[in-house]
């Protein structure tokens, strides 16, 4: 077996990105929030209510957390560690500046595009 260092892990700078994205649709499939104003638990009245309301009352410990606090927290949080991996010498290593700053602004670009088209909309979708 042949160890080449010249070249660069295809992962090495997305580790962040694609690990945590894929935590975050997981924890969306897990909490299944309402994606339309016909879907919240208070549809036709005020428009105070929560995406991840529970109207089954079958409440969980991990349900009764309050995630629209909690998902703009953990998705900032994410973003946050996308960012710090772009700065690791490990991130840049055999890699030319254009290859380095392309990986580092789509994945930088693609985190906030979820975050901005995919977590903020559920947030106002009961409001």
């Amino acid at each position: 077996m042949v160890d080449d260092p010249a070249r660069p892990s295809r992962l090495s700078g997305l580790w962040a990105f694609a690990v945590g994205g894929l935590l975050l649709v997981v924890l969306l499939v897990i909490l299944h929030p309402a994606t339309s104003q016909k879907d919240c638990s208070n549809y036709g009245a005020n428009g105070n209510a929560s995406a991840f309301s529970n109207p089954n009352g079958n409440a969980s410990a991990f349900s009764k957390l309050d995630w629209d606090i909690y998902l703009p927290l953990v998705t900032v949080g994410w973003l946050v560690l996308v960012i710090m991996e772009q700065v690791l010498p490990v991130t840049w290593r055999n890699r030319g500046r254009v290859d380095g700053a392309v990986r580092a602004t789509a994945a930088i670009g693609l985190s906030t595009v979820g975050l901005c088209c995919f977590v903020l909309p559920l947030e106002v979708v009961c409001r």
